[in-house]
């Protein structure tokens, strides 16, 4: 195992503007991937990086009266600035305008161009700035960008274009022979049917952006950004360059970790410029969920982003760490609330991890002076945990391998929930009032400080600032620690522990007055990235409620079907400031639905939301005819005479009834 290699890399991240909670998800668990990886005796590299051209970064710069290099300096000064806060341990931190990556995107660029791959042409489409992403319009949804849903324009400029058509087939094929490629597995189905659905060839160069790499031959083409960027994974080992020499070494990645918006460029494009280069494809891009804030997408411009600075600050970066790693479900979205923060904090590492170390030092100093041996005055109660403890390795190992973090986490405080079972059900307290019992005793604490110790070397890669603390209070040296990830086994751990009393590792949380000062944060927060607007008045009083409608039968009411639907594409109106043009599917068909809620959201806020609609009510047509709405979004009044939309979770399927 000393001569393995892995290699894993975060995606590269855009500086249009600080980072927030969501990036801070990604790049803590390739951390904590690489961290165990170290532990087991792999050659690690961990790459992460900024992707620092492109139209949006040129328009920031002159909006704010800086060059782009400058703009981008100072936003990447903050990104490394958080990934230090969050002591995540990258090997290798690259910038697309690193004068290397710049020479080596050069280089694949032209022997791409040579080999035929690249080709001079007309683009005359449809393009959307914020994805910076071409489309015709086929693959628009209803007008918009199918993957922001945001405006697109037209556009007609001289361009090059890589034959990313040329190698559908064999990008299908490679998904066949390769079933692992992409995870989780059900991402895959979405990588094919958007190549059966006609792969067109992708534009690679612009001549309407200077903020870019040029292309040598062609100095007025600027290499567009998804050539620019994704060959940040090799040129950062160096291919095409002489900065580095660890190509040979850890190519191909071992897995790529990504947002699961970026997976197509990743799993088609990524892979067809490596077929063309005659390159090796990496084993596994994984494509995870969101971490989301009420129920959407963080944004800057809400003003609805979690800053994990402010979070580490208060309750210290493994707290964080800790939350981010268990709370995100495998490959799917998760939900950010203070509540859940606190709750995390109080009932996994303060009640359970906290307080089961804390109890076994203090028992073990009180009945035997610190000192505990392994004593062969077993019973069989002990079995459950021991059982436990022995089995921790191989299903922490088992998940790690599947990328699954949280399933790793769960199975490691399984142990820690089972020993304070444990001291449960021996009652060392009891034990302790009699010298006859005082050898069961020793066993019970040594099992307890036995099963800490596991417990300890396991959570080395996710709680790194944690760890040593609590060894320090068993008294175990790195080695006592290291030793069980590299064996992957645990036996008989050690023959006897001396353990000293320590700090508190986790304080438990006021929750009622955490929630206050957090929710009084947010709302600072909110009001700062809204300061243009005029601040919402005091609520008034509920009036009594006048608009009850005549009373109904349950057999009525029965008949109205309302099933959860996932909205597919969303438009403002150009006839109507009140309406937005809604297309959801419903589980059998897709719909058109015209719902009045134009004041409070925007059409950004809803597509790949899913939300409840009367499924059932007769089509309705709507401004003159013109359009038919076939059904009703369900909303809630607020008290300030707006309105508010349930949304529902990845865990409630498309089609389902709601009841």
């Amino acid at each position: 195992m000393e001569n393995k290699k892995f290699y894993i890399t975060t995606p590269i991240y855009y500086p249009s503007d600080k980072l927030h909670i969501g990036h801070s998800y990604t790049t803590v668990a390739c951390d904590a991937l690489a961290r165990y990886k170290r532990k087991q005796g792999y050659d690690v590299m961990f790459l992460t990086g900024t992707d620092e051209h492109g139209q949006k970064i040129q328009d920031k710069a002159a909006a704010k009266g800086v060059t782009p290099k400058q703009y981008v300096d100072e936003i990447v000064a903050t990104v490394k600035d958080l990934w230090k806060t969050m002591d995540v341990s990258y090997d290798r931190f690259i910038r697309t305008t690193d004068d290397y990556h710049v020479k080596s995107v050069q280089k694949i660029f032209t022997m791409l161009h040579d080999k035929g791959d690249i080709y001079k042409g007309t683009y005359k489409g449809m393009y959307c700035k914020p994805c910076e992403s071409f489309w015709t319009e086929a693959q628009l949804k209803d007008g918009k960008c199918p993957d922001c849903g945001g405006e697109v324009y037209e556009a007609e400029e001289e361009a090059y274009f890589f034959k990313t058509s040329k190698y559908a087939d064999r990008l299908l094929q490679y998904y066949e022979d390769h079933p692992d490629f992409i995870q989780p597995a059900t991402r895959k189905n979405e990588m094919i049917a958007f190549i059966k659905q006609g792969l067109q060839d992708t534009c690679v160069s612009r001549t309407s952006v200077s903020w870019g790499i040029q292309v040598p031959f062609d100095p007025k083409h600027t290499i567009y950004v998804w050539i620019d960027a994704l060959s940040n994974y090799i040129t950062a080992l160096g291919y095409g360059n002489d900065t580095y020499h660890d190509y040979d070494k850890y190519w191909p990645a071992d897995v790529h970790v990504v947002g699961k918006e970026i997976l197509r460029f990743h799993t088609i494009i990524w892979p067809a410029m490596l077929m063309a280069l005659d390159l090796p494809l990496p084993k596994k891009v994984f494509g995870h969920g969101w971490l989301l804030l009420n129920g959407g997408k963080m944004s800057k411009s809400k003003g609805n982003v979690v800053d994990p600075v402010r979070l580490c600050d208060r309750y210290g970066v493994d707290a964080v760490r800790y939350f981010l790693l268990r709370e995100v479900p495998f490959g799917n979205d998760g939900a950010f609330t203070n509540e859940a923060l606190i709750n995390r904090i109080n009932t996994d590492l303060a009640n359970d991890l906290g307080n089961l170390l804390s109890r076994t030092v203090a028992m073990c100093e009180k009945y035997f002076g610190g000192t505990v041996t392994n004593t062969p005055v077993t019973e069989p109660v002990d079995a459950e945990l021991l059982d436990l403890v022995a089995a921790l390795p191989g299903r922490v190992n088992d998940a790690m391998e599947a990328l699954d973090v949280p399933s790793a986490l769960i199975a490691i405080f399984e142990v820690v929930q089972r020993a304070n079972k444990y001291i449960d059900e021996t009652a060392p307290w009891v034990l302790a009032k009699n010298e006859e019992t005082k050898p069961r005793l020793n066993t019970v604490l040594f099992n307890l400080c036995s099963a800490l110790h596991v417990v300890t070397a396991f959570l080395q890669p996710y709680l790194p600032n944690t760890t040593p603390k609590m060894a320090d209070q068993l008294g175990l040296s790195q080695e006592d620690l290291d030793v069980l990830l590299k064996e992957d086994t645990v036996g008989t751990v050690r023959s006897q522990y001396t353990v000293h009393k320590g700090e508190a590792i986790f304080p438990r949380i006021d929750v009622k007055k955490e929630l206050e000062y957090l929710e009084a944060e947010d709302a600072k927060q909110k009001a700062a990235a809204q300061a243009a607007a005029a601040p919402a008045a005091p609520a008034a009083e509920p009036a009594a409620i006048t608009d009850h409608e005549p009373e109904i039968s349950f057999d009525d009411f029965c008949k109205v079907e309302m099933r959860v639907a996932e909205v597919r594409a969303c438009e403002n109106l150009k006839e109507s400031k009140k309406l937005l043009h809604l297309t959801v599917f419903d589980g059998e068909r897709e719909r058109c639905i015209l719902s009045g809620i134009a004041k409070w959201y925007k059409p950004e806020d809803l597509i790949g939301k899913r939300l409840a609609i009367v499924a059932n009510l007769a089509p309705r047509p709507m401004m003159k005819g013109k359009y038919v709405s076939e059904g009703m979004i369900v909303a809630a009044d607020t008290a300030d005479g707006g309105c508010e939309i349930a949304f529902y979770g990845d865990n409630v399927p498309v089609g389902t009834r709601v009841h």
